[in-house]
């Protein structure tokens, strides 16, 4: 996952990413990383076009981005 997100910092790749928000609720998202420490990643959200703060422990699943379009989750 770390390889992942750094990859997304240096290059400004979008990464997707499935997620368990406080409130239990999944979403889908479209990222690109910003910054990552033990607990959390800073990424600007393509879907909500602003920047975010996500741990890193309700992150389900993290691939990079594809240019399909696909329904997303929110």
């Amino acid at each position: 996952m770390d390889g992942l997100f750094l990859r997304s910092i240096e290059e400004n790749i979008p990464l997707e990413m499935i997620y368990l928000s406080e409130d239990r609720m999944l979403s889908q998202r479209k990222l690109i990383v910003k910054e990552v420490n033990n607990e959390y990643i800073r990424a600007y959200c393509l879907l909500r076009k602003q920047m975010r703060t996500f741990r890193r422990e309700n992150i389900l699943s993290i691939l990079p981005g594809t240019s399909s379009k696909r329904q997303w989750l929110h």
